[in-house]
């Protein structure tokens, strides 16, 4: 079990190994995050790195209080640097989707045959193009309720936004996700589709 309460200590003291543990601890959560933000592996990556780089170097300012939270909100603000970046900078990817794409693994069954997986995949890719049309406070918002599961009050603090901004943005946000996801009517199972 982590002690996190001595790890932060020790880590604030100048010990490596210790905050080497809790990046061990947090990474996998942390990367998830900012690749559903960022929608890109390599994006990512960077940001996770910048994001663990960063809450090092302001360890000496966490005073207390939930840890998660504070390195959340310090990747997302790593992801909100970066896309504020790309759009005074903007470039085309070169990468494409693949089957290797972790994102939304959840969705993938080995037992539902070739036609099924090649239409999970099309579903994948659907939800991530309609995702990364958000507005970034309202990706980042979906991305910590509905993909990673936070409440509103958590994400509240980690967005440091009030709990009425949250629930504003996630309204919106799936609003917008609805409307996006029907223009793939014919990938979503026939209880999702709104009538014509």
């Amino acid at each position: 079990m982590l002690d996190e309460e001595r790890l932060i200590q020790q880590a604030k003291q100048g010990d490596i190994d210790a905050y080497n543990r809790l990046v061990m601890h947090y990474q996998q959560m942390v990367y998830n995050v900012t690749y559903r933000i960022m929608g890109e592996p390599q994006a990512a990556e960077d940001a996770s790195q910048e994001a663990f780089i960063s809450a090092y170097k302001a360890l000496h300012s966490f005073r207390g209080g939930s840890f998660k939270s504070w390195l959340l909100r310090i990747a997302t603000n790593a992801c909100y640097d970066e896309l504020r970046r790309r759009k005074r900078r903007p470039q085309s990817s070169l990468d494409e989707l693949t089957e290797d794409n972790e994102s939304f693994s959840f969705l993938s069954s080995s037992d539902i045959g070739p036609e099924g997986q090649s239409q999970q995949l099309e579903m994948m890719r659907a939800i991530e193009h309609c995702l990364a049309g958000l507005p970034d406070d309202q990706r980042v918002t979906t991305v910590l309720c509905d993909v990673e599961g936070y409440d509103y009050q958590e994400i509240a603090d980690i967005t440091r936004v009030s709990l009425g901004t949250v629930k504003s943005r996630m309204s919106r946000a799936r609003a917008k996700l609805r409307d996006c996801l029907q223009g793939f009517a014919e990938l979503l199972p026939v209880s999702y589709r709104l009538g014509t």
